[in-house]
């Protein structure tokens, strides 16, 4: 298999994980308004990199492609390991 073929495919396996994990996780409920607004911030920043990831795969850049997909599951880890995000499938998420 060619560095291409394998980049092609990697990007196609990022994409679908991070897709089901936006799918899965949830805000944690919060009594606070900064709390709740955090939360959010992990998500939108997550999905906006998720977003930038398609149209860069959408354009045959798989490079960035690969690095967004990347950054957006990573926000996603890192809301859930802060205690923002609720994401219990291991397969998908860091646990806290």
């Amino acid at each position: 298999m060619s560095l291409l073929e394998e980049l092609k495919l990697r990007v196609q396996k990022y994409e679908s994980l991070t897709r089901e994990a936006l799918e899965q996780v949830q805000i944690i409920p919060s009594k606070g308004t900064k709390q709740r607004e955090l939360a959010e911030q992990f998500l939108k920043v997550a999905r906006d990199y998720y977003s930038d990831a398609k149209f860069y795969a959408d354009k045959g850049d798989n490079i960035t492609a690969l690095a967004a997909f990347s950054y957006a599951h990573a926000w996603l880890d890192a809301g859930v390991k802060a205690g923002f995000l609720k994401g219990e499938n291991e397969r998908l998420f860091m646990q806290p």
